[in-house]
């Protein structure tokens, strides 16, 4: 993006799982903390899951997903992006927007959706869970509400190419059926409010990169 200030992006200690968007001395600044990173390499699966998810998937998918969320943030102050309803939401979308651009977006979204779809096994083991009020207060959404809207508007983005993510039946159908539409208006509004600021040639260098490793595959004999 043709950014019209500097946008500083820095990692520190925090005390506590945080990242945020904010101006420092008037300078633009995305903040990631350390124990996010802790947080997210303590969640890891230990071996490839049932979904296909490696640990190195989780790692970067969550990693980049958590810092384009706050570089939404700084875009849409940067640019002055209307935005109605929720900043939250519309940061969520913008991160998730991004990484389906990516060659390798099946494997980013999915290892991104990792955590969140711990949630949701989580509340499926347990379906009866007492939420405290002040949580339905909060600007985030829920992390099993989160998770419904990423992969939502993935499948929007492309109902073949991530149809695999919808095996175990992770949407309703009241959801799917309207996720096309969901993929849709927010590309719409990204490329009519951020598109004319994005250097199309410089992004094809990021988007088309090599974040992931080719997954090992051993013979019988290694395993």
């Amino acid at each position: 993006m043709r950014l019209r200030e500097q946008l500083v992006v820095k990692t520190m200690e925090c005390g506590k799982i945080n990242s945020w968007y904010q101006r420092e001395d008037s300078v633009p600044t995305v903040t990631l903390c350390y124990e996010l990173f802790k947080h997210v390499l303590e969640s890891l699966p230990k071996e490839t899951a049932a979904e296909g998810i490696t640990a190195e998937d989780a790692k970067i998918g969550q990693v980049l997903w958590w810092t384009l969320h706050e570089v939404g943030h700084a875009t849409f102050a940067m640019f002055n992006v209307p935005i109605f309803g929720n900043e939250e939401d519309a940061a969520d979308n913008f991160a998730t927007y991004v990484m389906l651009q990516f060659t390798e977006a099946v494997r980013l979204i999915k290892g991104a959706a990792w955590a969140w779809n711990e949630y949701l096994r989580d509340y499926q083991r347990n379906p009866v869970v007492r939420v405290r009020l002040e949580q339905f207060a909060d600007e985030h959404g829920l992390p099993q509400q989160r998770f419904y809207n990423l992969v939502c508007l993935a499948l929007g983005s492309d109902p073949a190419r991530f149809g695999v993510l919808f095996l175990a039946d992770y949407l309703p159908q009241t959801r799917t059926q309207r996720c096309v539409h969901e993929y849709r208006t927010f590309a719409m509004a990204f490329e009519k409010e951020i598109g004319p600021h994005i250097d199309h040639e410089l992004a094809k260098g990021i988007t088309n990169a090599n974040w992931l490793s080719r997954p090992v595959v051993r013979s019988g004999s290694e395993k």
